[in-house]
């Protein structure tokens, strides 16, 4: 399954709400200004709270921030 999602997290076999929080992930990652309360509510339509919505936003927006810092920086490349 890792390696499905890995690949492509939309080929992979998820049930709905997990498919629902990694296209939400995937926008926030790659047009974050695009986001919309639309977004919010698909997610909150698959069960996730203001809770649980907030968790993914933040685990997802430190992980885009920390690869950008690293990126900026060279780490890990020759």
């Amino acid at each position: 399954m890792a390696n499905a999602i890995r690949e492509d997290y939309r080929k992979a076999d998820l049930d709905p709400a997990d498919r629902a929080m990694l296209d939400y992930v995937a926008k926030l990652t790659l047009e974050p200004a695009s986001v919309s309360r639309e977004d919010i509510e698909r997610l909150r339509a698959h069960g996730f709270d203001d809770k649980a919505i907030l968790q993914i936003n933040l685990i997802a927006s430190w992980f885009n921030y920390i690869n950008r810092v690293a990126d900026g920086l060279g780490v890990g490349r020759p």
